[in-house]
Order: C-alpha cells, then sequence, then structure tokens
C-alpha cells in the first residue's frame, strides 16, 4: 500500500499579525520552522512514499534548501499554491496526474494535510492511511472541550446548544482513495463549488462514501494565532522529551 501525501503551505496567516513577507510556515517551533516539522512527520511515515507541497512562490526556494538540507528524499514537488486552499490542493492533483501518467503507478490513498499543523505523527499517518484505504475516506478529529451553540436568529444572542457528545473538531490529514479524492476536485472545479475541507467535497459529490473518524488527542493542533506559538513550543517539548 503506498500513498502519496499533500501539504498545503500557501496560506498567509492573516490572524498571526505577522509583518509583510513573513510567512507562518517558516516561524520557528524548538528551532526548526514550522514547514520542518510537517515534513518530516511524513517523510518518516512508512505508508508515504511522496510528497507535493503547494506554497507561496517567493517560499519555493527556502523549502527547495530545507529539502536538500535535511534530506527529505520523498519530495517529489514544490507547486505554487492558487487563491484558495482548495486551489492549491487541485494544483498538487494535477501534478500527482502527471506523476501518474509518465511512471504508470497510482498510489492507493491520497492524504491531504495542513503545513501548520506541525505535529501529527508518523504512526498517526500510517494509521490514516490504512484506514483510508480500509473505509475510502478517513479523517481525524478530536471531542471539543467547550460547549458550541449555534447564533441565533438575532447574530447578538445565542440560539440552540449543540449536543457536544455528538460534536467533533476535524483535523488533517484527511485520507481518501486517490480515484475519490481526484474525482470530488474535478467535480468541485466544474461546479466551482469551495469548501472549508476536502471531506467536504467527498460529501458533497459522494453521500454515499462513508468518511471513517480516526479520533486523535489535542497534540495535531494548526498554527493559526500569536497566542499558538507558546502552545506549540510546549507540545514540541513534551513530544521530544517522551521519545
Amino acid at each position: 500500500m503506498s500513498s502519496f501525501a499533500i501539504i498545503a503551505a500557501s496560506g498567509i496567516g492573516k490572524r498571526m499579525q505577522l509583518k509583510e513577507g513573513q510567512s507562518k510556515q517558516l516561524l520557528e517551533i524548538g528551532g526548526y520552522p514550522v514547514i520542518y516539522h510537517t515534513i518530516q512527520a511524513f517523510q518518516s511515515a512508512s505508508s508515504i512514499s511522496g510528497i507535493y507541497i503547494a506554497t507561496k512562490e517567493e517560499s519555493i526556494s527556502t523549502l527547495e534548501t530545507m529539502a536538500a538540507e535535511y534530506g527529505f528524499s520523498k519530495l517529489k514537488a514544490i507547486i505554487v499554491g492558487g487563491k484558495e486552499r482548495q486551489d492549491s490542493v487541485n494544483n498538487c492533483i494535477k501534478a500527482i496526474e502527471g506523476e501518474i501518467r509518465s511512471s504508470g503507478t497510482t498510489p492507493d490513498t491520497i492524504l491531504v494535510h495542513d503545513g501548520a499543523r506541525p505535529f501529527i505523527q508518523p504512526a498517526e499517518i500510517d494509521e490514516i492511511t490504512r484506514l483510508s484505504m480500509q473505509y475510502g475516506a478517513c479523517v481525524p478529529a478530536n471531542r471539543p472541550k467547550d460547549t458550541i451553540k449555534y447564533v441565533g436568529a438575532d447574530p447578538e444572542f445565542f440560539g440552540e446548544t449543540l449536543e457536544r457528545s455528538r460534536l467533533l473538531q476535524v483535523q488533517t490529514p484527511q485520507g481518501f482513495r486517490s480515484a475519490l479524492l481526484v474525482q470530488a476536485h474535478e467535480q468541485a472545479q466544474l461546479e466551482e463549488w469551495y469548501a472549508t475541507d476536502d471531506a467536504a467535497l467527498v460529501e458533497r459529490f459522494f453521500p454515499e462514501q462513508p468518511i471513517k473518524i480516526f479520533e486523535t488527542g489535542y497534540h495535531n493542533i494548526k498554527i493559526t494565532t500569536p497566542e499558538d506559538l507558546p502552545i506549540a513550543e510546549a507540545i514540541y517539548s513534551q513530544i521530544t522529551s517522551g521519545r
């Protein structure tokens, strides 16, 4: 069983309050860039045979240098991202299709991951790959710690309170059998329909396809706001001390 990984790393990181030209993917945790930790996890996962990264054009040379310096041998292509995250993923899918045509080899599954989630573990990647092949699709998630409420008809007041036991916070990498993900993106492009994650595309265009839940802990955070950086340093210290 083989899998390709797509890492979406072209977001501008507005909520990080960065200076012009800075990238949250290159902020450091434990002395290494965020994207280094992300790539390293997929490099170390035994199920992953190829990695494709979508990033900003000005970050390509930096990532190429990083790949050479740290021996990221599974990295097959660094591609300019699109206007939206979904466009960036689709750009990588097009590159994968080109690889399939030239090599004649199709990966069993494709995993799509946020570049700003640096703490996914290789064993978790391997398990998501396995479950994606077994069930067709698999998405990691964890249980919310807070009560979640709808906003009411009047946006200044709360409406209904949701049943927390039936809620999950969705994460990445989200895994799919290759043909399923490719077809979902093709259909979304045809209809110009956008979603916030790849699972939503599959839910829309293949409603009969079950999506397996892979429940994780709380380490797989996404670096989104400045408050996340000290939390990330604490998680990194905990992970490295346990090795």
